[in-house]
């Protein structure tokens, strides 16, 4: 029997079957400092586990494909409710591919690929992002792993002639204290506008 990883459907699926809410409730304080500015449009948001990010789009303006490995995340995603401009989408992009773009905003909150297998993938992902949009990529100052694509390895494979970095910096975390990841003190931040 193959043991279970967090890069498996099994593993997500059985975290969030194993109690009423694995995040806080509330979306992630960088997304909302961050993409307040920007006009709404499409979204891509990527690892949307219970959907709080996603809903908070939704509720100011953009139109949201909101993407989990997990379809015990999306079932309880959309059991939480939210508006009808948001398409909750099971995949795990590595195995099914990016759903079709283009996006006016890509998210990955957390969201680590795991190199060499999600390469592709990522270049799928950075591809996504529609001339003038806006790619949001955070990541927990450390990981236990060594073979995932975090922020700053996302920004060093942005092509400058294509890609303006807006926002490259490690930040304290600002979180409600509840839910999972609350042991973590800093985040890793980019942001990078696809040039028109």
């Amino acid at each position: 029997m193959t043991e279970q990883t967090p890069w498996d459907q099994s593993w997500w699926d059985e975290k969030y079957a194993d109690g009423d809410r694995i995040w806080s409730g509330d979306p992630n304080a960088t997304l909302v400092d961050e993409v307040s500015p920007l006009s709404p449009g499409r979204a891509l948001d990527l690892g949307s586990g219970e959907g709080d990010d996603a809903r908070w789009l939704a509720d100011h303006g953009w139109s949201v494909v909101a993407v989990d490995i997990s379809q015990v995340a999306i079932d309880r995603a959309r059991e939480l409710g939210g508006t009808r401009s948001i398409s909750w989408v099971r995949a795990d992009i590595v195995a099914d591919g990016v759903p079709p773009g283009p996006y006016d905003l890509v998210s990955m909150m957390y969201f680590p690929i795991r190199r060499p297998e999600g390469d592709d993938a990522l270049r799928d992902v950075l591809a996504s992002v529609a001339p003038d949009g806006t790619l949001l990529v955070v990541g927990h100052e450390t990981y236990p792993v060594d073979d995932i694509h975090t922020p700053a390895d996302v920004a060093a494979q942005l092509d400058p002639t294509r890609w303006e970095i807006v926002t490259h910096e490690t930040r304290a975390r600002r979180h409600s204290g509840e839910g999972g990841g609350g042991h973590h003190t800093h985040d890793v931040i980019v942001v990078a506008r696809r040039r028109g």
